[in-house]
């Protein structure tokens, strides 16, 4: 019944938009500042392998290995990525655009850094995010997506149809 409720009702939309709102803002500004201040992940990374060890690590083992062979070797990558991820899904948290993807690579991020031995507001932002991937399409109901969903199901519909003569098609 709730989840009809997130799922259907506008008056759900105008609860999710709240939390849009206060996730989009919440991304954007650590991801401005970490652009404007500059990023460097290296000992973000190496703090989170420190963590690995001991008697009750908070780093799980195969998150280690990830940071030690993926993530360390490439931080680069990683110190666009993440600044830069974080800035674009709160724009379209904001916006209302693409909404469930924004909010889906948002969980992902939060994971990312509760992973890596850091809570920070990062469990409650994966709370309210949970609410708007339950919710789907509506929540990006009072937004961009109102329009910019159906325009992308429409050109798909019509560019996935097999090219029949007219009197086929339904």
């Amino acid at each position: 019944m709730f989840v009809k409720w997130l799922r259907e009702h506008a008056s759900s939309s105008a609860l999710l938009v709240l939390f849009r709102l206060y996730l989009g803002y919440a991304w954007i500004t650590a991801g401005w500042h970490k652009i404007v201040d500059g990023f460097d992940a290296t000992g973000f990374l190496k703090g989170a392998l420190a963590k690995a060890s001991g008697e009750h690590p908070a780093v799980q083992s195969w998150w280690a290995a990830f940071i030690e062979h993926v993530a360390l070797p490439n931080v680069g990558f990683f110190n666009v990525l993440v600044p830069w991820g974080e800035l674009l899904v709160g724009i379209a948290l904001i916006l209302g655009l693409f909404t469930t993807f924004a909010a889906l690579m948002g969980a992902v991020m939060n994971f990312a850094f509760m992973f890596s031995g850091t809570t920070s507001t990062n469990p409650q932002m994966i709370l309210l995010t949970i609410f708007i991937l339950v919710a789907g399409a509506n929540a990006g109901r009072y937004g961009l997506d109102r329009w910019v969903i159906p325009y992308i199901h429409k050109f798909v519909n019509r560019t996935s149809r097999p090219h029949l003569p007219h009197a086929f098609h339904r």
